[in-house]
């Protein structure tokens, strides 16, 4: 069981890669987002739904095991746990436009990953202070506001300054 859940909260193995695993994370929902994308020939709906559930299931997967993830690594918020990257990277990516050409999709899952990254290295105001909560939902909420943040200022470049 504890196997189990170390994999669930390191984001199947994400945490455990050696540089950057957070980075991991976050590229491990790109991928989803563009598997999403291509399974459905670039649908929106399926495709936010997808990431909807992809953040759901990391959101609760952390929240449930942030304690465990902190016994286990020893601190709050470890490096290793990768689950709330997961869950804030598929927040960034919700809704972002698809575009039309064929290398789209991989601007688009790049721009919100950069963003995303940028946001929670950087943790704004309203980012830090919810590091601060108990557990799990101290591990999650910072990066799920991130996420809310990256997906705002994906949305602008994507839509404003690409012109999708």
């Amino acid at each position: 069981m504890n196997r189990l859940r170390k994999i669930l909260v390191t984001g199947l193995g994400t945490g455990c890669l050696p540089f950057a695993p957070g980075t991991w994370g976050s590229m491990g929902a790109c991928g989803v987002f563009l598997l999403a994308s291509w399974l459905s020939g670039r649908c929106p709906l399926f495709v936010n739904v997808v990431l909807a559930a992809t953040a759901a299931f990391w959101s609760v997967a952390c929240v449930r095991m942030g304690a465990f993830a902190e016994e286990t690594f020893g601190c709050k918020d470890p490096r290793q746990c990768t689950a709330d990257e997961w869950a804030g990277q598929a927040v960034a990516l919700m809704g972002i436009p698809l575009g039309v050409a064929s290398g789209d999709l991989w601007i688009a899952a790049g721009v919100a990953l950069g963003i995303f990254r940028f946001m929670d290295v950087l943790k704004p105001p309203p980012v830090r202070r919810l590091e601060k909560l108990p557990g799990g939902w101290g591990v999650l909420a910072d990066d799920l506001a991130a996420g809310a943040l990256a997906n705002v200022a994906a949305q602008l470049i994507l839509r404003l300054w690409l012109g999708w």
